[in-house]
């Protein structure tokens, strides 16, 4: 029975001296510190079963082969991919420290993970998720706000779950949100959403003080993340019969807005994507929806029937 580097009782005083400089220096969080702490261990089991020399003399070929062995193991490209990442880390801590003279990971690649689609509704399914309001008390007019902006506005979770009530401007029908990196971006809010909106505000608990959440729980405080997950989730299944994620609502609002206007340029601003390249997985989907139509309809793709 193999043994992992815990059970092997291995403590390299270098892995330990790095990871108190993430903990004291970067702050890192404890799970981040315990995925660091992990993937050297293992790297250092590996270099002492097969007695391979200290870190300064630890080569790159070393490491690919390192590196070939855990995807034997089944590791997968992405966790292979952290891997590399925390010993590039951990090597420019070295040449820092004056304990090595090299960083034989620096140009060692791992393996591309298979790009992933977003899960999406079409256009049918998000109508019937957002036209079924069968509650009409205040937390069903909380929740149908929620899900008709996160639609109307492709906003992430942690957007909606932050927004202040000085950020909507609802005769204008718009929104202002902050985004990663603290981009700040204005928002178009559609028709429907602008009258969920109105519905939610003639039932929203007043609060007290300057900052007044758009979202808030029967106790007056701001709806957290979680809560916001859990509410949709929950909608989902009795609605549409099927999980549903915030993302899920913005990815559709990408898909859609691409299949119907073309226009990638557009839909990269309203996502607030610093790079083109993350909006094109959207046209990505576009090919599959223009894909199986072609299937579908043209007289020369359509399959015989097997005999």
């Amino acid at each position: 029975m193999k043994t992992t580097p815990e059970q092997a009782g291995i403590a390299d005083p270098d892995i330990s001296a790095f990871l108190d400089h993430l903990r004291v220096e970067r702050r890192l969080s404890p799970r981040t510190l315990e995925a660091y702490r992990h993937d050297l261990l293992s790297l250092e089991q590996h270099r002492c079963e097969r007695g391979l020399p200290g870190w300064d003399q630890l080569d790159t070929q070393h490491l690919r082969q390192f590196i070939a062995s855990q995807h034997q193991h089944g590791l997968a490209p992405r966790s292979l991919q952290r891997l590399l990442s925390a010993i590039r880390s951990f090597y420019r801590f070295l040449q820092r420290e004056g304990r090595s003279r090299q960083n034989p990971a620096q140009d060692l690649r791992a393996p591309k993970a298979p790009r992933t689609l977003p899960r999406t509704l079409d256009a049918d399914l998000t109508a019937q998720l957002l036209d079924n309001n069968g509650e009409d008390d205040w937390l069903g007019r909380r929740d149908q706000a929620m899900l008709e902006l996160f639609y109307s506005s492709g906003l992430r979770l942690s957007e909606l779950a932050g927004l202040d009530m000085t950020d909507l401007d609802l005769p204008q029908g718009e929104v202002r949100v902050t985004g990663k990196g603290n981009k700040t971006r204005v928002l178009p809010v559609g028709r429907m959403a602008r009258r969920a909106l109105q519905d939610w505000f003639s039932v929203r608990p007043a609060g007290e003080g300057a900052q007044q959440p758009v979202f808030v729980s029967q106790r007056g405080s701001a709806l957290t993340p979680r809560a916001i997950q859990l509410r949709l989730r929950r909608h989902g299944i009795e609605r549409i019969g099927q999980h549903l994620h915030p993302h899920m609502l913005r990815h559709s609002f990408a898909s859609h807005m691409l299949e119907s206007s073309g226009d990638l340029r557009a839909v990269q601003e309203l996502l607030g994507h610093a790079d083109i390249s993350t909006t094109q997985i959207y046209t990505h989907l576009d090919f599959q929806h223009l894909a199986q139509v072609y299937d579908q309809a043209h007289p020369r793709a359509k399959r015989k029937a097997d005999k």
